[in-house]
């Protein structure tokens, strides 16, 4: 005999189901999109795949140095040559 299964999250994924037409879903949707990117090339242009400063204040460092440099990066390419 079959017999359909209902996971234990259903409920969850129900509900963002749901959620997915909404205004409010597609604005959170573009602006993760946005961040997202930002963090894509940040490891797959600038090498940040693990840090290597140890513990939180030098992971803290690192990370303000590389998203820095992407900002840098970022300005130079809107500045008039």
């Amino acid at each position: 005999m079959r017999s359909v299964i209902r996971l234990v999250d259903e409920d969850a994924r129900e509900t963002v189901r749901e959620l997915m037409g909404t205004d409010a879903y597609n604005t959170a949707r573009a602006r993760r999109k946005k961040v997202e990117m930002l963090f894509a090339h940040l490891k797959r242009h600038l090498g940040l795949r693990r840090l290597r400063l140890r513990g939180l204040t030098g992971a803290t460092e690192e990370f303000l140095l590389d998203a820095t440099a992407q900002n840098l990066r970022r300005l130079v390419k809107l500045s008039p040559a």
